[in-house]
């Protein structure tokens, strides 16, 4: 089974000439989910590790399910408002306006080796501000991966010019 066979689109939705690429179908999947993580784990175990930071929200699922896989710390990256503890913020622009997301100041210490991992790879603006979060807390951001690419957005290339290591299971042309 493929995994992008498992990936639900759900065309213009948010809006208009949008295709929505929905991995909740991938993740209802145990076999689908089973496949995500299995490939993760084969490309990670072993490597300079010690934290994963999933992205909300559905880096939280892929986070914590390859975290307890790997035997290592999973840190969340949310919007804000919604750490209790004492956080450090970093923001980036969206389409129209600008977002924010939030890490405990204290989930990220000087030296650790961080994976990023989030479901889908877009404009590559929420990846960047997790990296930028990590490196002010005093982490190194070993890789960012991602269930989905949408190359023709520019987040991969994004990140790669930025001098980040991207990796990506499966990818969907468009937008």
């Amino acid at each position: 089974m493929q995994i992008k066979s498992k990936i639900r689109t759900i065309p213009n939705w948010p809006k208009q000439g949008i295709m929505f690429r929905d991995i909740t179908t991938l993740l209802k999947d145990p076999i689908g989910l089973q496949l995500v993580i299995d490939d993760l784990v084969k490309r990670y175990r072993g490597k300079p590790i010690n934290k994963i930071v999933g992205i909300e929200s559905r880096g939280f699922v892929i986070g914590g399910a390859l975290s307890y896989a790997l035997g290592i710390g999973c840190v969340l990256a949310r919007k804000p408002g919604k750490l209790p503890a004492a956080t450090e913020s970093q923001e980036y622009l969206l389409e129209y306006g600008k977002d924010k997301i939030e890490i405990h100041k204290d989930a990220i210490s000087s030296g650790d080796n961080v994976l990023i991992i989030d479901d889908l790879l877009a404009t590559g603006g929420t990846a960047m501000a997790a990296i930028k979060l990590v490196e002010k807390l005093g982490g190194k951001v070993q890789e960012a991966a991602f269930i989905v690419d949408l190359p023709e957005v520019g987040g991969r290339k994004k990140l790669q010019d930025a001098g980040y290591n991207v990796y990506w299971l499966t990818e969907f042309e468009g937008e």
